[in-house]
């Protein structure tokens, strides 16, 4: 289950948003591996996170049943969407992965992400297919992540005492879609 998009109006994007959504659009528009694309992202949104003059206040509205999304860009090509995630104490996502790349960078708070990979059931019949954790890390405000598929399931919450903010940065339409979960896991996984 993913949380539902709260959609924001275009003319609402503040300057720096703007200027934000033009150096990704110079990224994506070079064509390069997704892997690639999604890092050179992480280096254009590094240097506007944490920054006041980012998002409108009702861009850093929370919601107290589950995480927020609020769609600030969708390009008109479906070449990217950005999306401000506001969590607040303990929200967080399924274990899941996505239908594209994906750059994510911590604006406000702390961000929990924990990645897993597939470990298939045996060949001979037995067992299950389970998720063995690879890595947790813990960002703070200027973090950034860069994911592409295969290789991108994960889970993100909140583990702090007070709302924490992200910026997503995906390489599909989310406006289109609704959502950039390609699948949720409910296999059994590491803690």
């Amino acid at each position: 289950m993913t949380a539902p998009m709260a959609s924001t109006p275009h003319s609402v994007a503040t300057e720096r948003l703007t200027s934000l959504v033009a150096e990704i659009r110079e990224v994506v528009g070079r064509g390069m591996p997704p892997d690639l694309t999604a890092r050179l992202v992480a280096e254009r949104l590094a240097p506007h996170l944490a920054a006041a003059d980012l998002l409108t206040p009702g861009q850093r509205a929370g919601d107290p049943r589950h995480y927020r999304q609020h769609l600030l860009h969708a390009e008109h090509d479906g070449g990217f969407s950005i999306v401000a995630l506001v969590w607040l104490p303990g929200q967080r996502t399924p274990v899941h992965d996505h239908v594209a790349w994906c750059t994510t960078g911590v604006h406000e708070g702390i961000e929990h992400e924990r990645r897993y990979r597939l470990v298939p059931a045996a060949s001979d019949g037995g067992g299950q297919a389970r998720l063995a954790r690879v890595s947790d890390a813990a960002g703070e405000a200027g973090t950034v992540a860069a994911l592409a598929p295969p290789g991108d399931i994960h889970r993100v919450w909140n583990p702090g005492p007070g709302k924490a903010i992200s910026l997503h940065v995906y390489g599909a339409d989310i406006s289109r879609l609704g959502t950039s979960v390609r699948r949720v896991y409910r296999l059994p996984a590491d803690l």
